[in-house]
């Protein structure tokens, strides 16, 4: 692939990311960028990442090859008047939203359907902007792209072997298919997570003893209601009635439940774990998907001086960065004493032969 210019709007924990996945993959790529925070093009021009800063959404963009619309959901519809104005005869239009039916009917309008691909790195983090992104992100994370009926295949496929030279899985969808399916696996979940989140501190003793004992699996399976309040308010307006129709039919579910907890019918009750157990373990085992695998591992450790540093030690000199360490003080529903997070997949196979090796009980969750 020759050299590439690659304009982004918009720079923060997803549009950075992609930029310095292209300056890892393609060193040559040159990065123009436009961000409304000042600061952000100065950090990412300081860490080598964008070449050209441009001070909005100018001639300066008409070069580039791909242009990405990273801002939020309704910001990049109001850009793209702009962009219409410099976009090259060239360049291939895309952006990284996770709702595309918006974006897809704003394109229409803006008559640039012949040059657009909506895509949506299935990746992401609790921590947002710029100064949390990181080329890893993108490793094994599905990259589904929705193209325009008109998109020439020639112009698709180099954007499909694009992503996968990043290290993404590239997955061609058609958009409205894409926001149902997200609905279910997103976007549904984070509304569930959230609302589990309140139910609990809404039910708690003046003493908050919910909370106190909540940092074992509670804390794990509702990680993802730390995201961010913004973009998650976005997302409910705009992927509005698939997340509704399926919030409707879990609904519908939980009184199925709740009805059979009232009957103590021990057959369905069963049924229920059972079947949600053997589905759940036929997933793939990896870092794909909407909503980002944790690269965690529990260890049990002795209560004295030192034993945290030691761990912390062995990692460390094999290169292995920590993203977080966590004490569990709920053993009823956890196994192992302290959690480390880790930022990349490749490190946890290593860090748990380490740490085995040296003769620390472990434990690991599928």
């Amino acid at each position: 692939m020759s050299d590439l210019t690659c304009g982004f709007i918009g720079l923060g924990l997803i549009g950075g990311s992609i930029a310095r996945a292209l300056k890892e993959h393609f060193p040559n790529t040159k990065i123009i960028a436009y961000d409304i925070n000042p600061e952000t093009l100065r950090q990412a021009d300081r860490d080598g990442v964008v070449d050209v800063t441009a001070p909005c959404v100018d001639e300066t963009f008409s070069e580039c090859d791909y242009l990405f619309l990273c801002a939020p959901v309704q910001k990049n519809d109001d850009n793209l008047a702009a962009v219409k104005r410099v976009i090259g005869p060239r360049c291939l239009l895309t952006d990284v939203g996770s709702v595309k039916s918006t974006i897809h009917k704003a394109v229409r309008e803006a008559g640039l359907e012949h040059c657009f691909v909506g895509g949506h790195p299935m990746a992401g983090s609790e921590r947002t902007g710029y100064v949390n992104s990181r080329t890893a992100l993108l490793e094994n994370a599905y990259y589904i792209l929705t193209p325009t009926p008109s998109v020439p295949e020639k112009r698709l496929e180099e954007y499909r072997s694009l992503v996968s030279r990043l290290g993404a899985i590239p997955l061609v969808l058609e958009w409205e298919r894409h926001d149902y399916v997200t609905a279910a696996v997103s976007h549904l979940p984070h509304v569930i997570a959230a609302s589990l989140v309140n139910l609990v501190r809404d039910s708690d003793s003046r003493d908050g003893i919910m909370k106190l004992i909540a940092a074992g699996g509670f804390k794990d399976i509702t990680r993802i209601a730390s995201s961010s309040a913004a973009m998650w308010q976005q997302i409910c307006l705009t992927n509005t009635e698939n997340i509704a129709s399926l919030l409707q039919d879990y609904i519908d579910a939980l009184c199925a439940v709740r009805s059979r907890l009232e009957q103590s019918d021990a057959e369905a009750l069963y049924a229920l774990f059972d079947s949600a157990r053997v589905y759940r373990d036929s997933f793939i085992n990896a870092s794909s998907g909407p909503i980002k695998r944790s690269f965690s591992f529990y260890v049990d450790i002795a209560d004295k001086s030192g034993a945290l540093a030691h761990i912390v030690s062995l990692l460390a000199d094999q290169g292995i960065s920590i993203k977080n360490i966590g004490i569990t003080h709920n053993r009823e529903s956890e196994d192992g004493v302290l959690r480390l997070e880790l930022y990349r997949e490749k490190d946890l196979d290593t860090s748990i032969a380490i740490l085995r090796t040296a003769g620390y009980t472990l434990h690991v969750r599928s």
